[in-house]
């Protein structure tokens, strides 16, 4: 992996931007992108002293975009829409997040049409390279004439206001800047407004959501194959065969994978001649239900990958004589994939409650609710309770934000994408997908553990063992919430995955088969 990226040259990955976050590569501007930039500033000063009346350069905002503004004034125009703009409320958004946002801009504008100046991209990329992160609230963008309010808190610093995170506190930018010795930026023409328009903090929690759904696919497949063992399902409908005449290579990429898993299982055979005709939906189904999220998925990894090397400012400066006032800020675009991919992550937790609910049943040998002794045992009856609750849920945030615009900047941006709500909600459904899977992980480790001596593939049994590791098997009531923490982090931190791809690959044994680039993270 190259250590250094070059910002406004290089494509802009997903695994980039987190590894620049987290210091993992170094994110640099170069000789090419530093001529770009100095000479789109250069427009921006010889349209001020051309006095050509451009948007947002010698104009007010919005609906004032006829109001002209004196050369004098114009610097002062750049200092006050931050502050103006800076109407974000609600908690912080995750420090993260804040830093995926400074790193995306910084490659938006380096490309060389905003007309910011070197200077301000260097201030950009300190604040990224020594950990002075902005806060920026989480409500208050509507998702169209760029992420206004949250980029204007991520800006503000540079002027000396705001708040930021410096060596793990929370504390005033100023206050920083008479520690670090440094003066605030002066911001020159068109700066403001180049640093607020823009879909940054959209494509951020984008960014962070392709990343966390990608692994909650894999864990899912993971885990549902664990119940279908603990529930002594077939592997039948996992032939390629099936999927080779409906082929829909998300449904094909999830039957490959659970084929693989099941493959050789000590479990699988001894039931073969069971007189069982079919299994319920929730394991037969896997790779039509997972698959459709997968497709889901890679629509959204896709339409980012097109969004982080975009250019979403306004006005665009491809010279000082050609200047285009256009709409590249709306999120529309973003916003759907966004929506879409909420109902995918969604349609996991709830294929992987009724695996749960199945589990506690007393059905296919299995003790009721998982434990010898009932009545005086509760046993796993209440989890389930929990992904009841975190499925209905996620069922209310999949309305898609998307669906509705409210008019804003008195009718002169008459139709906005609400994909700030989209982004946010995404991660939320994420998150709780993340528990009810930790809890299909605690139901399916239980019935599997119920199915021995016999064992399953090599892959299922590296993960029942690194479960045990964490979670030991019930055999009375306990505190059930710590279970479901532990395993919960071993899901997140995706401990769990790991150790199934290293299972696969000690094995000679392909998870994601010819699937890998096309669904692969990169």
């Amino acid at each position: 992996m190259n250590n250094v990226f070059k910002y406004g040259i290089d494509t802009l990955t997903v695994s980039t931007v987190i590894d620049i976050a987290s210091g993992k590569v170094k994110g640099v501007l170069a000789p090419e992108a530093i001529e770009r930039i100095q000479a789109s500033a250069g427009y921006v000063q010889a349209i001020v002293a051309q006095h050509t009346t451009v948007y947002g350069i010698n104009t007010g905002f919005g609906p004032l975009c006829d109001t002209k503004i004196s050369e004098e004034d114009t610097r002062t125009l750049q200092y006050n829409i931050l502050q103006s703009h800076s109407v974000g409320v609600g908690d912080s958004i995750p420090e993260e997040i804040s830093r995926f946002m400074l790193i995306t801009k910084v490659h938006a504008l380096a490309q060389g049409f905003s007309g910011a100046a070197l200077a301000t991209l260097e201030r950009i990329i300190w604040h990224i390279e020594n950990r002075v992160t902005p806060l920026v609230p989480e409500k208050g963008s509507v998702g169209a004439s760029g992420d206004l309010a949250p980029l204007s808190h991520l800006f503000l610093p540079l002027i000396g206001l705001g708040k930021v995170w410096y060596k793990g506190q929370q504390t005033d930018m100023q206050s920083v800047l008479q520690q670090e010795n440094l003066q605030p930026v002066a911001l020159g023409p068109k700066e403001g407004l180049a640093l607020i328009n823009g879909t940054q903090f959209i494509l951020s929690f984008a960014v962070k959501a392709v990343t966390r759904l990608h692994n909650a696919l894999d864990a899912a497949d993971i885990i549902g194959a664990l119940s279908l063992e603990g529930l002594m399902g077939t592997s039948k409908p996992f032939d390629p065969r099936l999927h080779t005449i409906r082929p829909y290579p998300g449904n094909q990429l999830v039957a490959h994978r659970l084929k693989t898993m099941l493959d050789g299982s000590e479990i699988m055979y001894s039931h073969v001649d069971c007189g069982r005709v079919q299994d319920p939906y929730s394991l037969r189904c896997m790779p039509q239900v997972h698959g459709a999220s997968r497709t889901a998925w890679q629509h959204l990894h896709h339409l980012t990958s097109i969004e982080l090397n975009s250019v979403t400012d306004n006005p665009i400066i491809f010279s000082a004589d050609d200047t285009i006032s256009g709409g590249n800020f709306h999120g529309q675009p973003m916003a759907l994939p966004l929506d879409y991919a909420t109902v995918a992550a969604a349609e996991l937790g709830n294929i992987s409650d009724r695996r749960c609910y199945m589990m506690i049943e007393g059905r296919f040998g299995l003790p009721k609710l998982l434990i010898q002794d009932a009545g005086l045992n509760s046993g796993f009856m209440i989890p389930q309770y929990t992904t009841a609750a975190l499925v209905t849920e996620n069922k209310t945030l999949c309305f898609p934000a998307s669906a509705d615009s409210v008019p804003t900047s008195l009718g002169q941006e008459d139709h906005v994408s609400m994909g700030s709500i989209s982004g946010r909600k995404l991660n939320q459904v994420i998150s709780n997908l993340e528990y009810i899977l930790a809890i299909e992980l605690l139901y399916a480790a239980q019935a599997m553990d119920f199915r021995r001596p016999l064992k399953s593939g090599p892959v299922l049994e590296a993960v029942h063992q690194f479960t045990r590791e964490h979670v030991p098997f019930a055999n009375k009531d306990r505190i059930f919430a710590n279970d479901i923490a532990a395993l919960h982090n071993i899901i997140t931190n995706q401990s769990l995955v790991n150790v199934a791809n290293e299972a696969a690959t000690s094995h000679q044994l392909s998870l994601n088969g010819i699937y890998h680039e096309q669904f692969g993270l990169y």
